[in-house]
């Protein structure tokens, strides 16, 4: 795995083990049919990494913090 992708998802998502966690979804997803956001003719773990990296996936944390600072209610 490059370590420029790793580090350009850095800038993205501040956590390692939650670029980790986004990495296996996306690779999963791409098992189950999804086609990629982007294009590129590497492997899918550097795909999915790539993708965060473009700020083309989001993780469920910044969708949930993107709510909150919009004023959406929080869930109980």
């Amino acid at each position: 795995m490059a370590r420029i992708t790793v580090e350009d998802c850095l800038e993205k998502v501040s956590n390692r083990f939650l670029i980790t966690q986004m990495g296996i979804k996306r690779v999963r997803q791409y098992r189950e049919g999804y086609e990629p956001l982007i294009d590129t003719k590497n492997k899918e773990v550097v795909n999915a990494l790539r993708e965060i990296a473009a700020g083309k996936v989001l993780s469920d944390t910044s969708v949930h913090d993107a709510d909150t600072e919009a004023g959406a209610p929080e869930e109980a």
